[in-house]
């Protein structure tokens, strides 16, 4: 056992002895603040290093007095150095610092993720949908601008109006089997052609 170490574990015990004699209580609490004096700034510097951040540090320094405090009674000189056993409390406070600002992040993306669909969703369309029908619309628009005019001029009917063969037949005044082609090729053209755009 190192001699410097002697004075950090007549303190630990100090700091334990409350637990066997409440009578003890005001010099336990003398005892941890000495200690706290003589060790915290390395201990301190080991909080930075684990959590890379001044202010987490100080919140991980102070958990782990706060359980130097509560587990005094458990430490065993002939197990470790005081300052390893102290040093792998605030390591192991660090850690839960870490852990726990790790599941905020997440939290919070979740969140965001949240209100970020809230506000995406709904009746709006999705702008990749609206850009790639605007795409179509006009790749239609050339196509059917390819096709002869009487042959644009059924199909125009026979989509935008849902006129049958029969009635375009009679609207236009064509023959069934006329009207049947034209619509036959037209479809051909445009399916050719709109697979070009594609």
């Amino acid at each position: 056992m190192d001699s410097a170490d002697l004075p950090l574990i007549a303190l630990l015990e100090r700091v334990a002895a409350r637990l066997a004699d409440a009578a003890r209580q005001r010099d336990s609490e003398r005892a941890l603040r000495e200690l706290y004096d003589q060790t915290s700034s390395r201990l301190y510097g080991l909080a930075v290093k684990v959590v890379s951040n001044r202010d987490g540090a100080e919140d991980v320094l102070q958990e782990a007095f706060v359980q130097i405090w509560r587990s005094a009674g458990d430490y065993r000189a002939t197990l470790s150095p005081p300052m390893a056993w102290m040093g792998m409390i605030v390591r192991s406070r660090a850690l839960d610092f870490l852990r726990r600002r790790a599941a905020e992040r997440l939290d919070r993306t979740q969140e965001l993720d949240e209100a970020i669909a809230d506000t995406v969703a709904g009746d709006a369309p999705d702008p990749v949908d609206t850009a790639q029908a605007s795409e179509q619309a006009w790749a239609l628009h050339e196509c059917l601008g390819k096709l002869e005019a009487r042959q644009r001029e059924v199909l125009s009917l026979a989509y935008l109006r849902d006129l049958s063969h029969n009635e375009l037949a009679e609207q236009l005044k064509l023959p069934l089997g006329t009207v049947k082609t034209w619509i036959r090729r037209g479809l051909e053209q445009l399916r050719g052609c709109m697979g070009r755009y594609a």
